[in-house]
């Protein structure tokens, strides 16, 4: 592998998705089919050595065949000379687990161990056995006829989930194994740290049978195909194997100190935004949105940038306030002055009082001109979709579900419809409109969405419907129900475990900072243009991280087929 061009270009490739796996996986690849090391003219080829294992088993009258059928040997492609393709089990012979037992005397102080699979996540046994929770003696093991496996072999899952963990694990001591583990004993002519990263490379989950509690067959197993190189080449592979993992180990350290390094300066000037200091917050402001384009690497980060967006929303610091502007008190008054007019037309109906939650929040920095006031007295109505179940129709009326919403965009593909008559009968505020604001209240709470035509439809009673007044900004309500200060509201008063719900009686008491009328669209226009800076941050990330894989792949390809330097900056 050429590590120096890889080195001269990994600052570019380091935070490339999953970067570091796909070379560790690459190089172990590379490893099993020849490719890491040069063959050398002068080694003992693999044939000789099969037939010494050939022997050994003999010895100790072992009856497989060293030179017995495989499966699908194109899977290795073409091996050295000097190798050869053989099946698994020809490398060694199946060490066999025996059923665990209870209440058996000597698992406590004996000189093996008894191993299960919880045992290969104990602290220390990454690669190698070296502790257990459970030993065995001799008596012990003769009476339950458990068979102890000696230094060398290794062993893995081989039923249920604990397959895909692709745990090996060499036992350093003689023990024995429960009937949940397999393992292989390879023979002494063969280097055990190669068996090791041999078996490391081959995923057993291709070839596990059964669906509810999937199992490792030793039949399948045994005529897995694998490349077996001479003894001197499998020493140089270990050792080359070892140097670039130990490379790899070093660059994801140097990774993960710029990734922190990233974090905490992000997390710093954010945390400046979130509870900002009113004489420094411009200057905060300014720094924040020219450094964070460099600073913001991944897509959580861009996260937190909305949510700090939206924390400005309801504090009053995105923009600045104007004194001009008529005050929230002004706006709500003649709010309530429009909904008496509207009851009084029949055209809404009287809400009832919710308690009055401002004293709960005693230290919200309310800007000059702003009012705290709960979600019920600005808007019209608030309730949600129709509690019975509605009637199914073939085609009608579209009828959502969160599932619709969930991405805050109306989603109509592949919603369920009702009769015309069904939604007709309604009462119209539980017919969404134009200007309507959704918001959702089980499971996936939280998410507010904006109505934006009159087409028909209507919404399950997992929905809130919100009809804002006609002097309130929509957009500027959505913003701030998207905040955290309301979701943790929200959160707060929501009922259920293992379904979270927002009942209606806590969504019209939740409490909403008010600006004016005219502060709430310049706020709505600058986080407009501020999120469009996030999504601009986004699609940078997406553009990189896709420059970053083409040139890993790039060089990764170079390590099997060199290419030219011009094809590498093709890949830039």
């Amino acid at each position: 592998m050429n590590t120096e061009r890889l080195l001269q270009h990994y600052e570019r490739i380091a935070d490339a998705p999953g970067a570091i796996a796909r070379l560790r996986r690459f190089i172990l690849d590379l490893a099993v089919r020849g490719k890491l090391v040069p063959q050398d003219a002068n080694d003992e080829p693999a044939i000789e050595l099969l037939k010494r294992i050939a022997k050994e088993k003999a010895r100790a009258g072992k009856r497989e065949k060293v030179e017995a059928e495989i499966d699908n040997e194109e899977e290795l492609g073409d091996l050295p000379q000097t190798w050869r393709a053989v099946p698994l089990i020809a490398l060694g012979s199946w060490a066999i687990g025996s059923g665990f037992p209870k209440n058996e005397q000597g698992l406590e102080n004996g000189p093996h161990f008894f191993l299960k699979v919880s045992d290969m996540n104990l602290p220390g046994n990454e690669k190698y056995i070296t502790t257990s929770n459970n030993f065995i003696d001799d008596n012990a093991a003769q009476r339950m006829r458990a068979k102890i496996h000696p230094p060398g072999t290794i062993i893995f899952p081989k039923i249920g989930g604990a397959i895909a963990t692709n745990k090996r694990r060499i036992l350093t001591r003689g023990s024995a194994i429960d009937n949940n583990c397999l393992g292989i004993t390879f023979s002494s002519a063969l280097n055990v740290e190669w068996a090791h990263l041999l078996l490391t490379t081959l995923d057993f989950t291709r070839y596990q049978a059964g669906t509810a509690v999937p199992a490792l067959q030793q039949g399948v197993l045994e005529r897995i195909p694998v490349g077996l190189p001479p003894l001197a080449e499998q020493h140089r592979i270990v050792a080359k194997v070892d140097e670039l993992m130990g490379l790899c180990d070093r660059l994801e350290a140097a990774r993960q100190a710029r990734e922190a390094t990233r974090d905490r300066l992000a997390a710093a000037s954010l945390a400046r935004l979130d509870a900002p200091d009113s004489e420094t917050f411009q200057a905060d402001a300014r720094f924040a949105l020219n450094a964070l384009p460099a600073l913001t690497t991944r897509p959580d980060q861009i996260k937190r940038l909305r949510q700090t967006i939206l924390n400005l929303v309801v504090r009053g610091k995105l923009v600045p306030q104007d004194p001009n502007d008529e005050p929230a008190s002004e706006l709500l008054r003649r709010i309530g002055k429009d909904k008496v007019r509207l009851m009084k037309a029949g055209e809404i109906k009287r809400a009832e009082a919710v308690a009055d939650l401002t004293a709960s929040i005693p230290d919200f920095p309310a800007p000059s001109g702003w009012a705290i006031t709960n979600l019920q007295s600005i808007c019209n109505s608030v309730t949600d979709g129709d509690h019975l179940p509605p009637p199914k129709a073939e085609m009608g009326i579209p009828f959502l579900v969160i599932g619709n919403v969930r991405s805050q965009q109306i989603e109509f593909e592949g919603s369920r419809f009702v009769p015309q008559s069904y939604y007709e009968a309604l009462d119209p505020i539980r017919r969404p409109s134009s200007g309507d604001l959704l918001y959702t209240l089980v499971g996936s709470y939280g998410i507010p969405v904006i109505v934006r035509d009159d087409q028909p439809f209507c919404v399950q009673r997992h929905i809130g419907i919100l009809r804002p007044s006609t002097l309130v900004d929509v957009k500027f309500l959505a913003r701030a129900m998207e905040s955290r200060f309301v979701f943790d509201q929200a959160t707060a008063c929501a009922t259920g475990i293992a379904q979270k719900t927002v009942p209606l009686s806590g969504l019209r008491r939740l409490l909403i900072p008010l600006p004016p009328l005219a502060e709430q669209h310049r706020i709505v226009a600058k986080v407009d243009a501020l999120m469009a800076l996030c999504d601009r941050l986004e699609a940078s990330l997406d553009a990189t991280a896709a420059t970053r894989r083409r040139l890993l792949d790039a060089l990764l390809a170079e390590a099997l087929a060199p290419v030219d330097a011009s094809e590498l900056e093709a890949a830039e």
